[in-house]
C-alpha cells in the first residue's frame, strides 16, 4: 500500500506545482507563449476551467479560482488516501 500512496502522493504533487507555475507564469508577460506555457496550459487549464466558471474574480481583475482549485485537489487526494486504505489495507 505504502507504494501506490507514494506514487499518488509524487502524482499530486507535480500536478500541484504545476498549478502552482502555471498561476506565477500570469504574473509574468508572454511567459505563456513559449512551449513550456503552452504545454502547461493544456494540462491545467481543464481542470481550473470549471473553478473560473463557478467563482467569478474578486474586484473584476484578483481570480481566485485557483486556490480553491488547490484546496479541492488536496482534499481528493485525501478521500483518494482513504478509499485506497478502506479497499486495499
Amino acid at each position: 500500500m505504502t507504494q501506490i500512496e507514494s506514487i499518488i502522493d509524487m502524482l499530486f504533487n507535480i500536478y500541484y506545482y504545476m498549478i502552482i507555475f502555471y498561476i506565477l507564469m500570469s504574473w509574468l508577460p508572454n511567459v505563456r507563449d513559449n512551449f513550456i506555457g503552452e504545454l502547461l496550459s493544456k494540462l491545467v487549464e481543464p481542470y481550473l476551467a470549471p473553478f473560473r466558471k463557478i467563482i467569478p474574480p474578486l474586484f473584476g481583475t484578483l481570480d481566485i479560482s485557483p486556490i480553491i482549485a488547490l484546496i479541492v485537489l488536496r482534499f481528493a487526494l485525501g478521500g483518494l488516501k482513504s478509499v485506497l486504505r478502506y479497499f486495499i489495507g
